[in-house]
């Protein structure tokens, strides 16, 4: 995908260890990678699912 615009989540931690990067730019879908290993894969989501995703953990105690 091109034009793809990568940021770190608000909820990865500060000190380098687990982060997860995000893209929600791109048509129709949400991309999640690692940031400590970027070329390791994506995983991809269409926006309802990733939106369902985040409403849950938003209510989940660590």
């Amino acid at each position: 995908m091109t034009g793809t615009r990568w940021r770190k989540s608000t909820r990865s931690s500060s000190n380098g260890g687990n982060c997860v990067e995000v893209a929600n730019n791109e048509p129709g879908v949400v991309l999640v990678r690692d940031t400590k290993d970027r070329d390791g894969g994506t995983l991809r989501f269409d926006r309802r699912t990733w939106q369902a995703f985040v409403d849950k953990a938003k209510t989940t105690a660590l």
